[in-house]
């Protein structure tokens, strides 16, 4: 069992040599910056100050060769060869300590709705435990049938913690275990399922800045559990919401985004399309969602310091962090995400 100290936090934990730094930091209750877990995202970038790892298979767009060479690593693949030094390239100050216990659980399919051509609803009721608990933002690992467990699946929460419920928003694409089962119908209202949760360090911050959201494709359902948060909570902060979408086709929610901002005090919701047809009959922003954040920052409609919640695909995230960051000059710690990344193969988020 390796030793690994996490600077500039001062925590240390016992990492097992079956598993990874991620996992481990997991295990012992911290939620340290990530993504996707799967070495595709580079969220978890870190730098060994000591020590040498094994990393488990990755993409070279998370950690190129000569990051590697220059001793940069990723939690979620590096395997301690030894006791270990890591530098956290990102943490959250406040909030690396996990609010709710990492648990395995069993849920019953209640639902399946699709919501645009791509993306499905799917309403999960929760048998074990009767007392799931998860801050709005966080995601569940759910466990591909027939695979014990050794497969899953990430999904984002859009619904408010009850104790019971799950509500997923899945990206359905050629190839994806989960989206493929829900086409065929294997997965439907009555199927068992296995999952493992809360995951995430996307939640609402406690700050009096401005909210930025910003989200495409399936990237709505942790802003929604978000939305929905401070719509139940009373939040008097102004609030600016992005969607993105390729056609009027894909959007979807409207009417309940539309509902939960009557119950805000400041609150506007944009929609983006990046592929307006002439039968589209659109006559909002069109483009890419984050030029039209950019174009809002121009015009004033933005305030100068906003606290930036980004979800979706890495390209669209990636945008919106150097449009925030290094075009606005936004501190970096005011700017929170999740990338959704997709694998055929292996393990993905939504």
């Amino acid at each position: 069992m390796a030793r690994v100290v996490l600077e500039p936090i001062g925590e240390e934990i016992d990492c097992d040599e079956d598993e990874t730094v991620l996992d481990a930091a997991f295990r012992q209750g911290f939620n340290l910056v990530y993504g996707c877990k799967e070495g595709q995202c580079s969220a978890c970038k870190c730098y060994l100050l000591e020590g040498e790892v094994s990393l488990k298979k990755y993409s070279t767009f998370a950690l190129s060769e000569s990051e590697e060479a220059n001793g940069y690593s990723l939690l979620c693949r590096a395997m301690p060869d030894e006791d270990l030094v890591i530098e956290l390239l990102h943490f959250d100050p406040d909030g690396y300590k996990m609010d709710h216990e990492l648990r395995d659980g069993r849920a019953v399919v209640e639902s399946v709705e699709a919501l645009t051509h791509d993306i499905t609803r799917l309403v999960l009721r929760v048998t074990e435990p009767q007392d799931f608990a998860f801050s709005p933002g966080a995601y569940v690992d759910v466990h591909v049938p027939g695979t014990d467990g050794a497969e899953r699946r990430s999904f984002s929460l859009a619904n408010l913690p009850d104790g019971s419920t799950l509500e997923l928003m899945i990206k359905r694409y050629d190839g994806g275990r989960i989206a493929g089962m829900l086409e065929s119908g294997e997965i439907g209202p009555g199927t068992e399922l296995g999952f493992t949760g809360p995951y995430g360090a996307f939640r609402l911050r406690s700050t009096d800045r401005p909210i930025l959201m910003v989200a495409g494709g399936s990237g709505m359902a942790p802003q929604l559990g978000i939305l929905r948060q401070m719509a139940t909570e009373g939040c008097d902060r102004p609030v600016r919401f992005f969607y993105g979408a390729r056609t009027r086709a894909d959007l979807f929610h409207l009417d309940e985004i539309a509902a939960l901002g009557e119950r805000l005090p400041d609150f506007a919701f944009t929609a983006v399309l990046s592929d307006a047809t002439p039968d589209c009959a659109w006559d909002g922003p069109e483009g890419f969602v984050h030029e039209a954040v950019g174009q809002a920052f121009l015009d004033g409609g933005l305030a100068a310091d906003v606290e930036a919640y980004l979800c979706g695909p890495p390209p669209l995230v990636d945008a919106a962090i150097d449009l925030l960051v290094d075009g606005r000059g936004l501190d970096a710690q005011q700017v929170h995400y999740d990338k959704f990344t997709t694998a055929v193969s292996d393990r993905s988020t939504t």
